[in-house]
């Protein structure tokens, strides 16, 4: 547990480091523009999301589990060709009563790290490519599994200047490395395709929605499929860009006990260089 403490405690040292890097070059940048860059999961931006999921009817009791996701993303300039775009997600998670008499648990979940390798000037589609570990640093059996997870990580997205479209997907999948801990071994997909239509003003329409698949279940359980979107804009608190969003989401496909709805409210701090 030590080394979990010590390892959060690294993360959101670095996390309010990024907090901290003050908005310089890309103060004069559109908002149309901020909004588009805000888009772009391998751009060249320090940024942390707070990414709140609400899950309605969650569990055999038709619960609602709460989600929240600090997302840092911090890229490392590795020459003049590439870059390396890293995302840390810290999930913040509240658990509703499974059984009659069990209460809610809230606590830390599985912190996942994904790194992508991506061109720094990219011609035609923009795409970067690398691995995500997960992370056994769940504070309560209920809400993770003990096990290490590693596997490949690919996006690919469609951004050009001038043209108000942003459009792309996002593909994992994690494998535990061991099974013999709490949770057992697993084997998770994850498919999440964004379409973004962006106004002058920094308002945009989005839908990005998290198709998830659980490869060891059953074919009827193995699916969540959302079908949903919502509106997105970008202010400004003095200098500092903040993209904001709120969307919702109906799971037409899921196993039993998965929520069927789902509200998405996201606020985004942007640091550009």
């Amino acid at each position: 547990m030590n080394n979990r403490k010590r390892f959060i405690s690294m993360l959101a040292g670095a996390m309010l480091i990024a907090i901290g890097v003050p908005p310089t070059a890309h103060a004069e940048m559109s908002a149309q523009e901020l909004a588009k860059i805000s888009q772009n999961p391998v751009g060249n931006l320090v940024s942390v999301p707070f990414q709140n999921n609400t899950n309605f009817n969650t569990g055999p009791r038709d619960g609602t589990q709460n989600v929240l996701n600090i997302q840092p993303v911090i890229p490392i300039n590795v020459n003049s060709e590439w870059n390396i775009i890293t995302r840390t997600i810290m999930p913040v998670i509240t658990q509703p009563g499974f059984t009659p008499g069990q209460d809610s648990t809230t606590g830390l979940g599985d912190i996942q790290f994904a790194a992508f390798l991506s061109p720094a000037q990219p011609k035609g589609l923009i795409w970067g490519v690398g691995a995500i570990a997960q992370m056994p640093t769940n504070s309560n059996n209920r809400l993770g599994n003990d096990n290490w997870g590693l596997g490949p990580n690919f996006v690919v997205l469609k951004l050009e200047k001038g043209n108000p479209w942003v459009y792309g997907a996002l593909v994992n999948n994690i494998w535990s490395l061991s099974s013999n801990k709490q949770g057992g071994s697993y084997n998770n997909g994850l498919i999440q395709p964004f379409l973004n239509y962006n106004y002058s003003d920094g308002t945009y329409l989005t839908t990005s929605p998290i198709i998830t698949a659980n490869w060891k279940a059953d074919n009827s359980e193995r699916w969540t499929v959302p079908l949903g979107g919502g509106v997105g804009k970008i202010f400004h608190i003095g200098k500092l860009p903040v993209n904001t969003q709120l969307s919702a989401y109906y799971n037409v496909v899921k196993p039993d006990d998965a929520a069927n709805w789902q509200l998405r409210v996201q606020v985004q701090f942007m640091f550009p260089k």
